[in-house]
């Protein structure tokens, strides 16, 4: 457990500058993210986590220190003013500064923008989960009814290319900003081909290859961006100061991380059979949900508990196959 006494300490220290410089309130809503963060993200750790197992414990410790500035600077500050820089036409440094002199206009200008991040977001979502349920190698299956049928579809050449494209076109046509949808879909499925090209190129195995922990690392990175912008978005929805979010997000995100590490020193994915498939269905379910969210408004509470009902069904189904 002593990966979690960082975290434990950080967390403290982050939360008394909050409440030192905001008083309870401030306090209260930093910890309410960081708790929303930790619930929300576990699918994505478990998922990591096994992309993370491929990885040499160099690459694991860089995951964890390396991973957090990125995570919580790159996806949570910089990569949503990219975005909002882009969608407003102005510069990704006038978004910043906006955001930091003008948060509420910044936060009407990130909803501008949810379109086009539910749109990247859901369609790298939607091929993570497409890319393992129509894998042919696939050989354990946690809903089997449905999983065996999906493996048999696998062997069709290109099928998830096929149906993310499909849908991706189809949420188009009845979107309101068709070519904003259709760029960040199409650079979200662009994005996800090439770090998928790339892995299978250099056959990632253990640190087999060098530079294969730099792709993994970055890979992983792209996938905590899916995961996350959503979680950006819904953030600015409860408060627009900019340091309460960046605490709750940051806590959140450097808990989900220390998850990652542990599943992987403990094996707990070889342990529990079917944590995997659940965390994988979530991934499904958030990926659409997202999409849906370009046509029509999702409820919060759906999109937040996919992940927790699928991956805690999956637990329990992993103990029933242990005892």
């Amino acid at each position: 457990m002593r990966i979690f006494v960082g975290p434990v300490l950080v967390s403290l220290l982050a939360l008394g500058a909050v409440y030192y410089w905001g008083g309870v309130g401030a306090f209260l809503l930093a910890a309410l993210l960081s708790i929303l963060e930790v619930t929300l993200s576990f699918d994505n750790a478990v998922v990591n986590a096994k992309v993370l197992g491929q990885m040499s414990e160099r690459w694991q410790r860089r995951f964890l220190t390396w991973g957090i500035f990125i995570a919580v600077f790159g996806t949570r500050l910089i990569l949503p003013a990219i975005i909002v820089g882009l969608a407003a036409w102005i510069s990704p440094v006038a978004a910043a500064r906006l955001a930091f002199e003008n948060p509420d206009a910044y936060a009407a200008l990130l909803a501008g923008a949810s379109h086009a991040i539910n749109a990247f977001g859901g369609i790298f979502l939607l091929m993570v989960a497409l890319k393992y349920f129509f894998d042919v190698g696939k050989r354990v299956h946690w809903i089997a009814w449905i999983e065996r049928h999906l493996v048999r579809w696998g062997r069709v050449e290109a099928i998830e290319l096929a149906i993310a494209l499909a849908v991706l076109l189809g949420l188009s046509y009845f979107a309101d900003s068709q070519a904003q949808v259709l760029a960040a879909g199409s650079i979200g499925l662009l994005t996800f081909v090439v770090m998928q090209g790339i892995t299978s190129t250099l056959d990632i195995k253990a640190g087999s290859v060098v530079g294969g922990g730099a792709v993994l690392f970055i890979y992983l990175n792209i996938l905590d961006s899916a995961f996350s912008l959503d979680g950006v978005v819904g953030a600015f929805a409860l408060t627009s100061a900019i340091p309460i979010i960046f605490v709750g997000l940051g806590i959140g995100t450097y808990f989900v991380r220390a998850c990652t590490v542990y599943l992987v020193r403990k094996k707990t994915l070889d342990t529990l059979r079917y944590l995997e498939h659940g965390a994988h269905w979530a991934i499904l379910g958030l990926g659409l949900s997202m999409l849906v969210g370009i046509v029509v408004h999702v409820p919060e509470a759906i999109t937040g508990l996919i992940g927790l009902v699928f991956v805690s069904l999956a637990y329990v189904s992993s103990q029933r196959a242990i005892r």
